[in-house]
């Protein structure tokens, strides 16, 4: 029997799809029901490895945490990783197949499309119930020519919709009334109901504003989640900049967010931390007198390193190292701290070379074959700690600053400690996620005898709150009946 399957769609970019999918996968995975996400196309620059060796959204991989089971390719077929505001890395199950500009994809959708109706079937095949999240808006006019992302896909797939907006926002109904309005009468018929995200206050207050919206569209509204203050989850794409107050920190850390930033979500265990006095920097910002310094990874590393000197950091950089501070570099951000950076076959720009900060003895040059692994192995720290993430770049390096590891991953040297012990350069994703990693790391950058704090944990722990919650505000009667399951 075909799983049921119903589609999360939004008003706008950050509404709340991936979390409702999330939540949803969790409440039917308690529930004893065989559930799979699917995000038929996304464009993201946090990604993740699969178990089957490929590379997909990391929201994806949180939704398929929450289904348990392991990630695949087929839980996002289609993958944009954007590397200039025109050009973005086309990732199909699971792998880059080129880099094209927006009008080249535009034409490449036919093929898209059949990629996700392939992985489409398949998932249907094997699970109960196939839960699907938009991206964007359905109501971007201008995208709805081929369109594989939203109501395209709803409509070749024939499944269910559900509208999802944002009221912490404001302009909610503006935002649930203008979008079904934009769809054709075939499309409006498809949307079954709304869900309002992030709702405080007086629920009694709202009332008369949901009978408005029933009375006006004939739709239900299907629940009112809560406004969940500190959930700890990871981000689609967009950095995460608030943080609360931290009474106990006893370290300073700061992140620098290059315009291609990616895999920020490496950092959310900084930002968890009660001890770690954690913030971004963005175009303007001053490095401020810190413990630590922590450049992330990058989509395009060449492009971020000639904005990071526009902005003066270099130089700051080494004023920082000068005064005792340390550094560590991930993924692209350890490419950055060698002598040069070379791209001959120009995969993420105009081929060439352009010089590093020289601040390790190595080079990195492109290659075109991407490495995506999942990893476990162990710090070069004291007490070798366990470490375990993931692997997603196109740089070899290599250079006399690797005779010191940072990391020993499954039998393999991975990045560079410097001789001075200021300095440490890592491949590895999710370095921070262990916990014994984490205080080893907080330990070396000058925070005695850390606090443990157990990341995964918290993630779990936030999955449960909140599933519990949209558990708890949801009319099941209507919901359950979408997915078969009431």
């Amino acid at each position: 029997m075909s799983a049921r399957a119903l589609m999360v769609q939004g008003c706008t970019s950050d509404a709340g799809k991936t979390t409702l999918v999330a939540a949803l996968c969790r409440i039917l995975a308690r529930r004893g029901v065989r559930v799979a996400p699917f995000k038929p196309q996304n464009m993201a620059l946090n990604s993740a490895v699969t178990a089957d060796g490929g590379e997909i959204g990391r929201a994806q991989a949180l939704q398929a945490l929450a289904a348990g089971v392991a990630p695949r390719v087929d839980f996002n077929p289609v993958l944009l990783k954007p590397t200039t505001d025109r050009r973005a890395q086309v990732i199909v199950h699971g792998r880059a197949i080129d880099t094209l500009d927006a009008r080249d994809y535009h034409a490449y959708k036919t093929v898209a499309m059949a990629a996700v109706m392939t992985s489409w079937q398949r998932l249907k095949d094997e699970f109960d119930c196939v839960l699907i999240e938009g991206a964007g808006s359905p109501a971007e006019i201008n995208l709805r020519e081929r369109d594989i992302a939203n109501m395209g896909f709803a409509e070749a797939a024939d499944v269910p919709v559900i509208l999802v907006a944002d009221i912490d926002r404001g302009g909610v109904f503006a935002h649930l009334v203008g979008t079904l309005d934009l769809l054709s009468a075939v499309e409006q018929a498809r949307v079954r109901g709304f869900v309002i995200n992030r709702f405080r206050g007086d629920i009694g207050l709202l009332q008369s504003g949901l009978d408005w919206l029933e009375a006006r569209t004939g739709k239900p509204v299907l629940g009112v989640l809560p406004y969940l203050h500190g959930l700890m989850l990871d981000a689609e794409d967009a950095i995460a900049t608030s943080t609360a107050a931290k009474p106990d920190a006893r370290l300073k850390a700061v992140a620098i967010a290059c315009p291609r930033c990616s895999n920020h979500n490496d950092l959310d265990p900084l930002r968890l931390h009660p001890e770690v006095d954690f913030r971004w920097l963005g175009p303007g910002d001053a490095l401020p007198a810190c413990d630590l310094v922590i450049l992330p990874g990058s989509k395009a590393v060449q492009a971020d390193l000639a904005w990071l000197r526009e902005q003066g950091f270099d130089a700051t950089l080494r004023r920082h190292l000068r005064y005792g501070g340390k550094l560590i570099g991930i993924c692209g951000g350890f490419q950055m701290l060698g002598r040069a950076l070379h791209d001959p076959r120009g995969l993420e720009g105009d081929p060439g070379s352009i010089a590093g900060l020289g601040l390790l003895d190595c080079e990195t040059e492109l290659e075109p074959e991407k490495q995506l692994r999942n990893v476990t192995g162990a710090l070069s720290l004291p007490g070798a700690p366990e470490v375990r993430g993931y692997e997603i770049h196109m740089g070899v390096t290599r250079g006399a600053a690797l005779a010191h590891p940072a990391a020993m991953l499954g039998g393999r040297p991975d990045g560079a400690i410097s001789v001075d012990n200021t300095i440490l350069g890592s491949y590895c994703h999710g370095l921070f996620d262990a916990p014994d990693a984490l205080a080893a790391l907080l330990t070396w950058a000058g925070l005695a005898a850390p606090r443990a704090v157990d990341f995964e944990a918290r993630r779990e722990a936030d999955i449960e709150r909140l599933a519990d919650a949209t558990e708890a505000a949801l009319d099941w009667k209507a919901l359950g009946h979408l997915v078969g399951r009431p």
